[in-house]
Formats: structure tokens, C-alpha cells, sequence
């Protein structure tokens, strides 16, 4: 409290807010203590962007790569069976957007409302918060790869594959479409 100049109000906020996110633990008699990291809640946003920041970060990219390999593909073929008509129109914006585009960011901006339209479209109010959550790193992610490929765009073609599946309604060629296109930002990344 001395050294930032805080109230002992504003001190049990943090703490609280520390809890809440699996990063400590307070105990009568035994004190304030830091829990390991299996016990912290990395599917906190804040602490997820946190933790990104200090991570090794060809480790973390992998992880959030196997992550995205597990829901992704199952959210697109979700996408092909129950898309309404103003999930599509926000996909097929982003998709626009993303063809539209003409330098590292415009793609990235449109790449990441691609992959967020796509959770949404899957009409799974459980799945579209994964990506909430995601957003901060899988930005960083797409950055990355985009810097990584011979032109930002290079995966374009993956992405109409997807997009194209989705708008006929083919639920098993949204899934291939999908696996394929994160089999290329797999190789990117370890490449």
C-alpha cells in the first residue's frame, strides 16, 4: 500500500481480482501465497494476454495453434449447418474485406473477423466466447503468420475454401476446408 500509495479498499480489489484469476491464494494464518500455474485460469482473457507476453513464444503459439485445430474445424462445419442470415452477412463481409485487402493490417483486421465470424455463425452461444477470448493473442498470431508468408494474403485460397463451404451449407467441406487452412498456419508457424 506504501509503495503504490493505495488504499487497503483498492488493495483487497486486486487481490480479489488476483483470486479470481487463479493466480494467488489467500489462507488465515498461513498468508497471501502465488498458486503454480496449473491452477491459474488462462481462460481469463486478461491473464491469456498476459501470459502470452511472457511465454516462450514458439511454445505458446503452438498451444493456442492446437486450441484453434480442436474448435475451429468443428465451428466451421457448426457455421455450415445453422448459419442465419446476418451471421453469413458478417462472414461474408470479413471474407470481402479480407480480398479487399491491401497491406498486413487490413488483413489481419479482416483474417481475425473471419475466424470471430465464423464462431459466431456456428450459432453455439458456448463456443462464440472462445472467441473473446482468444482475440488479443489470435491477433498477434495472424500477424505473425502473415509477416511470415511470401505476401500477407498467401492464404486467401484457404480461406474461400471455407467460406465458400459455409455459404453452400456443406458442413464436411467446411470442416476440410478449415482443418486445411490451419494446417497451413501450423506449417508457418514451424516453419
Amino acid at each position: 500500500m506504501e509503495t503504490f500509495g493505495v488504499s487497503r479498499t483498492v488493495l483487497r480489489e486486486a487481490l480479489r481480482t488476483l483470486t479470481s484469476k487463479g493466480l494467488i491464494e489467500s489462507r488465515p494464518r498461513v498468508g497471501t501465497r502465488v498458486r503454480r500455474k496449473p491452477a491459474w485460469n488462462l481462460l481469463d482473457a486478461d491473464l491469456l494476454d498476459w501470459y502470452s507476453r511472457v511465454a516462450e513464444p514458439m511454445a505458446f503459439a503452438l498451444k493456442l495453434q492446437e486450441m484453434r485445430e480442436m474448435i475451429e474445424p468443428y465451428a466451421a462445419a457448426l457455421a455450415a449447418a445453422s448459419h442465419t442470415d446476418d451471421t453469413f452477412r458478417a462472414l461474408a463481409a470479413a471474407h470481402a474485406a479480407m480480398v479487399a485487402a491491401r497491406n498486413v493490417d487490413e488483413w489481419v483486421r479482416a483474417d481475425l473477423e473471419f475466424h470471430l465470424s465464423v464462431l459466431t455463425a456456428c450459432s453455439n452461444e458456448l463456443l462464440i466466447p472462445l472467441g473473446t477470448l482468444i482475440e488479443r493473442t489470435l491477433e498477434a498470431q495472424l500477424r505473425l503468420n502473415a509477416k511470415r508468408a511470401d505476401v500477407f494474403n498467401a492464404s486467401l485460397a484457404e480461406h474461400t475454401a471455407v467460406f465458400d463451404a459455409i455459404r453452400e451449407r456443406n458442413a464436411a467441406a467446411a470442416r476440410a476446408a478449415m482443418a486445411s487452412l490451419l494446417g497451413v498456419t501450423r506449417g508457418r508457424i514451424e516453419g
